[in-house]
């Protein structure tokens, strides 16, 4: 595996090349090779969760001085959650690098958002084992960059329509809600981009903006306005 690649494509460099190796390596391939359990990115997973909390608890607390703590729990939720980091895992094609046992490569694993976010914190964990909490925290900060201002462009989770829309649907049983971008038309300089949001594989709204993040939050509303208006005809209303 190219690991000067990896570097190069996360920006660092590692002191010890060890780390960023543990980090990659799955229980799978683990168990298949004989290897000790602690082989694996699993404690390392545990560490970096750890880390991300911190740094992206440090930046809400900073940004929100008066936001009470729930709602900045809410809002690290929404940051940390396993598709916001399958999402910056799969940006820095991570899955190219994961050492798999043969059945977990067969079955998919190389592109499965819990696989992928778990590597996404164990990377975290080699960086701050690598150097320290400062520099963990830069490369958090960076390699989020789009998550983290696509989220504080959106607003606070109580004012984010895709937050509220998946709190609804997760609140009655449903999985979190995906974004299909349908099209993107017109120049450059004034693009329209339509989004679809589909709950359980059903197209539940469409959105247009002149951003991705801005269409997405439209079809979130579209969504809730769909749902409130199915669960009221449900009551009978």
């Amino acid at each position: 595996m190219a690991r000067d690649q990896l570097e190069s494509v996360l920006g660092l460099h590692f002191r010890n090349r060890q780390l960023l190796e543990q980090a990659l390596v799955h229980s799978s391939f683990v168990n298949e090779n004989g290897w000790s359990p602690s082989a694996s990115y699993e404690r390392m997973e545990y560490l970096g969760d750890a880390v991300l909390g911190l740094v992206i608890s440090d930046e809400l607390y900073r940004r929100y001085p008066d936001l009470p703590e729930g709602d900045l729990t809410k809002s690290r939720s929404a940051l940390v959650r396993r598709e916001t980091l399958s999402h910056v895992a799969q940006r820095a094609h991570l899955g190219d690098f994961i050492c798999l046992g043969k059945g977990e490569e067969a079955s998919g694993g190389r592109h499965r958002d819990s696989i992928l976010a778990a590597v996404m914190e164990s990377i975290i964990a080699a960086v701050y084992l690598d150097s320290n909490y400062p520099e963990a925290k830069q490369f958090i900060l960076r390699i989020m960059a789009e998550e983290l201002e696509e989220f504080f462009s959106a607003g606070l989770v109580e004012e984010n329509p895709k937050s509220h829309l998946q709190e609804l649907v997760q609140g009655r049983g449903c999985s979190t809600p995906s974004y299909r971008l349908v099209s993107s038309e017109g120049p450059d300089h004034g693009p329209v981009f339509t989004v679809e949001v589909l709950v359980e594989g059903e197209v539940m709204g469409v959105g247009q903006g002149g951003s991705k993040s801005g269409a997405e939050s439209i079809a979130a509303k579209a969504a809730m306005a769909r749902l409130a208006v199915e669960s009221g005809a449900g009551r009978g209303e």
